[in-house]
């Protein structure tokens, strides 16, 4: 992606000749204004051509107009230095053979403070009418160009009877010109035409309050009023980009507070993801991500095989070349318990700073990612904000158990489709109500007893879940899920012993399922392990 060009000013050799004729016919003095100007664009372009290619990334380095680091980072400056860099030598050269010849038709009709201070208001609301339109990259000088003819056209409109050399600058040829001008830039691809308008308003106001130096008397236009009335133009428009929105995922039930500018990417590996927009340098992103791990959470556990699988030290990941990492450390995110992880990377835009939380609820993990660029530690504030408005409500698939419960009351179908939601999203506890009540509709039906067992058991009561897998494998004696069941409730009593031993006649009844086959591995392994002797507690092996 390259950076809005500002290039719709090119070909202007009919206005050219007329401009450079009155600059030579009003006032007396040179453009010295005018051409320290000109210089400085072509000191800054030189500069940044000298220290490298003059791509995105070195033109957001050296102060382009980049809407996020204005609006979040605060860098508002950049809506000034924006006006000062250029794409490449054709950019810079389209836009200096208008700005001279306008621009010394003006100063040496005008006063040199009013002039200046126009210029500055004209860069002024040429980069705010660009971040107002769009938060993309934008540099260039055209928008001075713009103010500069803008207050031309006015200027020569009004004096026409008393300035013969201002006749061509009535509209009669210049006019058409610049609407050319503008038609040209609607119709191309990468130009700034909301840069171009916000100049062109600019000179165009700022030119009915001008007056000829030649007429002898003050002009009307105060150049500090003028920059402050900018100023104040390009404030609004900062905070109004400045705004936050909520992101909402109904499916797994949570939202998130996000700078206005962010918008959603597509990363191809079906997360949620979000980008302040930027390509390189100045980058920040968010993604969320549910992992189902088919037991009670552990957070701990998926920041451990992040880390071995994407935060090697030394080693390149995703995000960049991993220089160093910390955590998990045990932290609270939306008022549930979460591990954090941090780490320092390398990545193409500069050093990259990374946040990252496993959020443990029921059956699912959720891994929210948060990257910045170390170069601008103002996004660290924006990162807080994002992780401090984070929320976790109900999601779709509970809702929608709910009504279909309430639509056919008294159905085991319904209740026990209820109850398996509840208890898979971390309640157990009000999971445990349609369960019984599915049960008692339909007492034969082995899977509500199992569920209703495990609801209990995950819940802390664990007489009653020991009672209600007893009951389940009475129903269903060969049944892998009641006989499972027995499993759980000796872990919840802390036997592993006894649990081993239930889940090798579990294995005799299904010798080909890969799960029991798995769980009592781990179920040895915790055995051999030092401690791990009948009676001492032991999380399950799944």
């Amino acid at each position: 992606m390259y950076p809005p060009q500002k290039t719709g000013l090119s070909s202007q050799e009919e206005g050219q000749a007329s401009l450079l004729s009155i600059g030579q016919s009003a006032g007396s003095g040179g453009p010295w204004v005018t051409l320290a100007l000109a210089v400085a664009l072509v000191a800054v372009h030189g500069a940044v051509v000298w220290a490298g290619p003059a791509d995105v990334d070195a033109l957001v380095r050296w102060g382009a107009k980049a809407g996020p680091l204005v609006v979040e980072a605060g860098q508002t400056w950049r809506l000034v230095t924006a006006n000062f860099l250029h794409r490449d030598w054709l950019h810079l050269g389209l836009n200096l053979l208008v700005l001279v010849a306008a621009g010394t038709a003006l100063e040496r009709t005008c006063r040199r403070g009013e002039y200046a201070a126009l210029l500055v208001a004209a860069g002024l609301t040429t980069m705010a009418g660009s971040l107002g339109w769009s938060g993309a990259v934008s540099v260039g000088a055209s928008g001075l160009v713009y103010g500069c003819v803008g207050a031309l056209l006015v200027l020569g409109r009004r004096y026409r009877a008393r300035l013969p050399s201002a006749r061509w600058l009535s509209g009669e040829s210049a006019l058409p010109t610049v609407l050319i001008f503008l038609w040209m830039g609607w119709t191309s691809v990468g130009v700034d035409n909301a840069g171009h308008l916000g100049g062109l308003l600019t000179g165009l106001l700022v030119g009915a309050f001008l007056e000829p130096r030649s007429l002898g008397r003050a002009g009307a236009a105060r150049p500090v009023a003028v920059v402050l009335t900018a100023a104040v133009v390009a404030a609004l428009v900062v905070g109004e980009r400045s705004g936050w929105r909520v992101e909402r995922d109904d499916g797994f039930g949570v939202s998130v507070g996000l700078p206005e500018g962010w918008r959603s990417e597509e990363d191809g590996q079906g997360r949620r993801s979000f980008s302040n927009g930027l390509p390189g340098l100045g980058r920040a992103t968010f993604s969320a991500e549910v992992i189902e791990v088919g037991e009670p959470g552990d957070g701990a556990a998926q920041a451990r095989h992040f880390q071995e699988e994407s935060l090697v030290p030394g080693a390149p990941g995703p995000e960049g070349r991993t220089l160093k990492v910390a955590g998990p450390t045990p932290v609270r995110v939306g008022g549930r318990a979460a591990q954090r992880m941090r780490a320092e990377l390398e990545g193409p835009g500069g050093a990259t700073h990374l946040v990252a939380f496993f959020v443990p609820r029921g059956e699912w993990v959720y891994r929210l990612l948060f990257t910045w660029p170390a170069a601008y530690p103002a996004y660290e504030a924006v990162v807080d904000r994002m992780v401090a408005e984070l929320r976790f409500g109900e999601p779709a698939v509970l809702r929608e158990a709910r009504a279909r419960a309430l639509l056919v009351p008294g159905a085991p179908g319904p209740l026990r489709a209820l109850g398996v939601t509840l208890r898979r999203w971390g309640v157990p506890e009000e999971a445990v109500a349609p369960l019984a009540d599915a049960v008692r509709v339909a007492p034969s039906h082995v899977e509500t007893r199992v569920e209703l067992a495990r609801a209990l058991l995950e819940a802390g009561r664990v007489d009653e879940g020991c009672h209600a897998a007893a009951e389940a494998q009475v129903y269903g004696p060969s049944d892998t899920g009641a006989l499972e069941a027995g499993v759980r409730c000796e872990l919840a009593r802390g036997d592993v012993a006894r649990a081993l031993e239930r889940l090798e006649e579990a294995r005799r009844v299904d010798p080909r399922d890969a799960r029991l086959r798995a769980a009592e591995l781990a179920l040895r392994a915790v055995m051999d392990a030092p401690g791990g002797h009948p009676g001492s507690g032991a999380p399950h092996p799944d």
